[in-house]
């Protein structure tokens, strides 16, 4: 990454400044949620809407995809194998291993693998999260922004996620080149995650961890969610959970106070990331962090100059703390979508993919990685990446974990 000296130093670029830190931080990840529960408990903080045919569409969707996912084999008789791929660049890594630029050696298509160390999750405890993240996946994720899952398999040490392979850039490396973005551009990246987040809630899935570095864009320019691995299953419209978890910078007030909580906190998530692409910054940030929640438990919400009346109301909907007054609090995603912010948006057209974004990565190819932040691609593939499948190596901890497409199973094995 460059930063250049005639631009301001945007909070995006300032996060950016600090990625040779990260790991340290996810590293302190429990730590820093016990802190945090400590310092809130220490504060004294303490006519129904006919259901709109973009539901209906999504849930056919959905639908189409379960049906292919029940003929899916099982761990027993999938014969998928690190060796099966050929990697080529590492484009991301995290708290328990690596994601990976790969080539499968018989039909050639691109993917992104993540591999994940069973020795990390089990020792973090986190075993949860990944079945968690797999189900998700495998939930009717057959959505057109959101990332899905065509393959996971494991052998004695490690988890394979084979994914959709996104090379258009995070949000977060677009927001660190440009600072904002005009209001058009931003209007059309949260309708896409609206539409998103109003699938995931129509099964029953709160998404929990919009950020911009989980939101990417493909070679066409469009969004696509992805790290499902804080995903909460079977919470409908209305229904509550208690577990902190998130990012500090988009938590809503109910998280931070340990409230019980619904899917209206993807609401406020997507408030705080359109204000960030609004404006360049969160809505409550300080760089103390106990300013910080302070501010998102109590601050009034203060606009920027420059943005529409429109917008600035969307905003208001979506940060409002009572969550029985928030935006898409009671009907969800067709709260949104009759907003005026999104008036000029074909939803339909939206879902269909027949919308032309704004901003269109110029990319060459599934090779190119250059809108891949280059502390990822300058990284060596690691060697292990390449673990041979052993007898007797499935832990008990991730029984069930691998899947296979047998549609994408069969056309491998018919390339020769």
């Amino acid at each position: 990454m460059t930063v250049t000296q005639d631009r301001p130093l945007t909070y995006a670029k300032m996060r950016g400044l600090m990625s040779f830190f990260s790991a340290l931080l996810k590293g302190k990840k429990v730590g820093f949620s016990d802190f945090l529960h400590k310092y809130v408990s220490s504060q004294q903080f303490c006519q129904h809407l006919d259901t709109h045919k973009i539901l209906r569409r999504q849930s056919k969707l959905r639908k189409e995809k379960e049906r292919g996912a029940l003929s899916s084999v099982n761990s027993t008789t999938s014969q998928m194998k690190p060796s099966d791929f050929d990697y080529l660049k590492v484009i991301g890594t995290g708290s328990f291993g690596k994601v990976l630029l790969a080539k499968h050696r018989k039909h050639g298509g691109y993917y992104a693998v993540k591999v994940l160390q069973k020795q990390m999750i089990v020792k973090r405890r986190e075993q949860k999260n990944v079945m968690v993240e797999r189900s998700v996946l495998l939930k009717g994720l057959k959505h057109p922004f959101l990332v899905g899952l065509h393959f996971s398999f494991q052998t004695l040490n490690r988890l394979y996620f084979v994914l959709d392979y996104v090379n258009g850039g995070e949000l977060f490396y677009h927001l660190q080149r440009e600072g904002s973005f005009p209001e058009p551009r931003a209007a059309f990246y949260a309708a896409e995650m609206s539409l998103a987040l109003g699938y995931l809630h129509s099964l029953d899935i709160v998404y929990r961890d919009l950020k911009p570095e989980n939101i990417l864009l493909d070679s066409d320019g469009h969004v696509m969610l992805t790290d499902f691995g804080l995903c909460k299953e079977g919470v409908a419209i209305g229904g509550i959970m208690h577990t902190f978890c998130g990012t500090p910078e988009y938590l809503a007030p109910e998280v931070l106070q340990g409230q019980p909580y619904s899917p209206a906190v993807d609401w406020w998530s997507l408030g705080t990331v359109l204000f960030e692409m609004l404006y360049g910054l969160p809505p409550f940030y300080s760089r103390s962090k106990a300013e910080m929640f302070e501010n998102i438990l109590h601050a009034p919400l203060q606009m920027r100059s420059g943005g529409s009346p429109a917008a600035h109301s969307l905003l208001e909907g979506l940060l409002e703390r009572d969550v029985s007054k928030r935006l898409g609090g009671r009907f969800d995603l067709v709260e949104l979508q009759e907003h005026p912010f999104f008036a000029s948006i074909n939803w339909d057209d939206l879902l269909a993919r027949k919308v032309r974004p704004p901003f269109i990565p110029k990319v060459t190819g599934p090779c190119d990685v250059s809108y891949i932040d280059s502390a990822f691609t300058q990284q060596p593939v690691p060697a292990s990446v390449n673990e041979r499948c052993q007898a007797g190596g499935v832990g008990e901890a991730f029984l069930g974990f691998s899947f296979m497409n047998p549609l994408e199973y069969v056309a491998a094995e018919t390339v020769l």
